[in-house]
C-alpha cells in the first residue's frame, strides 16, 4: 500500500471529503443553520424521512475502510504475516501493518457516526467526534513512525504531510468542545483538502514523475521544490473554498429568487378565485326575497 495507488487511492477520498463538507459548511453558513443539525427536508414523510436520516457519511467511511483494509491484506504476495520463522522472530512489513491500523480506523470511525446517528435514541455528537479525533491521534504517532527509515525527498514529503495531520488533530480537539464554530469548521475543511491533494502529490512524487526521472534525494533543488509544490497546495485549495463559497451563495439566492418570483406569480391568481364568492353574496339574497314574496302572493290568487 505504500505504493502510487496507496497514495492516490486515499488522497482522492480524503479531497472528495472535503469538497462535500465545503459544501455543508458553506450552505449552513448562508442559511443560517446548525452546522450539527442535519434537518429533513420540509415536503419529506415517511420512508423518505427515514432515507434521509441515514448516515451516509458513517456508511462511506466503513465501506472505504474496508475496500483499503481488504486491498492492504491481499497486495502482499506472501499475506498479511505478523513474525517470521527465525530465530530470534522478527517483524514483518510493518509499514503495511500500519496502513491497515490507519483504514481500520477509518471503518471504525465510520461506525461510530452509524451508532450515533441510526442507532441510539438521540444522536451522541461527542460519539462522533471523539471518534475522529482518537483516530487522528494515532494517525499521527503512526506518521511519526512512518518517517523512520526516510531520507531526502520521501522524508520532507511526509514531514509536510505530518505537519497537516497535526493541525487537523488540533482542530479536532478543539471542536470537541466548540462543535458549532463555523471558523473552526472551515479550517478543518481545509486541512482535509490539503491532506487530500498533497496525498496524491506524494504518489506522482516519489512513484510516478511527470518527467519520468526519479527526484534526487541529494540535489538540494529538488527537496526545495517539495516545499514551493505544497505552498501551491495551499494556494489552489484556498482557492476552491472560495469558488465553493461563490457557487454555493450564488445557487441559494437564484433558488430563494425564483421561490420568490413562484409566490408572488401563485398570489393573485388566490385573489381573484376569492372575488366571486363575494360578488355573488348579494345575488343570492335577492333571489331569496323574490321567492318569499311570491310565496305571500299565491294563497291570495288561489280562489
Amino acid at each position: 500500500m505504500g505504493k502510487f495507488s496507496g497514495h492516490i487511492y486515499p488522497g482522492l477520498y480524503l479531497f472528495s471529503y472535503g469538497l462535500h463538507q465545503a459544501t455543508v459548511v458553506f450552505k449552513t453558513r448562508i442559511v443560517g443553520d446548525s452546522l450539527l443539525n442535519s434537518s429533513c427536508p420540509p415536503g419529506s414523510k415517511g420512508r423518505w424521512a427515514r432515507l434521509w436520516e441515514i448516515s451516509y457519511g458513517g456508511w462511506v467511511k466503513i465501506v472505504t475502510g474496508s475496500l483499503f483494509t481488504v486491498y492492504v491484506v491481499f497486495c502482499l504476495d506472501d499475506g498479511m504475516v505478523l513474525m517470521n520463522r527465525n530465530v530470534p522472530p522478527r517483524f514483518m512489513y510493518p509499514k503495511e501493518w500500519q496502513h491497515l491500523t490507519m483504514f481500520i480506523l477509518l471503518s471504525l470511525s465510520g461506525c461510530a457516526d452509524v451508532t450515533s446517528k441510526n442507532l441510539l435514541p438521540r444522536r451522541c455528537v461527542l460519539l462522533e467526534r471523539g471518534a475522529l479525533v482518537l483516530t487522528f491521534h494515532v494517525l499521527l504517532m503512526l506518521f511519526v513512525s512512518h518517517v523512520r527509515d526516510s531520507t531526502g525527498v520521501e522524508l520532507q514529503v511526509h514531514c509536510l504531510l505530518i505537519f497537516v495531520v497535526f493541525l487537523l488533530m488540533l482542530v479536532l480537539t478543539v471542536e470537541l468542545w466548540a462543535p458549532n464554530a463555523f471558523a473552526l469548521s472551515l479550517i478543518e475543511t481545509f486541512l482535509f483538502l490539503m491532506m487530500g491533494s498533497w496525498l496524491v502529490q506524494a504518489g506522482f512524487i516519489l512513484y510516478r514523475p511527470v518527467t519520468g526521472y526519479p527526484w534526487q534525494d541529494n540535489d538540494t533543488s529538488d527537496i526545495m521544490f517539495v516545499t514551493t509544490f505544497f505552498c501551491w497546495h495551499t494556494m489552489t485549495n484556498a482557492l476552491c473554498l472560495l469558488g465553493i463559497y461563490g457557487i454555493s451563495s450564488f445557487w441559494h439566492r437564484r433558488c430563494s429568487h425564483n421561490s420568490k418570483l413562484t409566490r408572488s406569480k401563485l398570489a393573485p391568481h388566490c385573489g381573484s378565485s376569492e372575488g366571486p364568492a363575494y360578488t355573488l353574496l348579494p345575488e343570492v339574497e335577492h333571489s331569496e326575497k323574490d321567492n318569499q314574496a311570491q310565496a305571500h302572493l299565491l294563497p291570495e290568487s288561489s280562489p
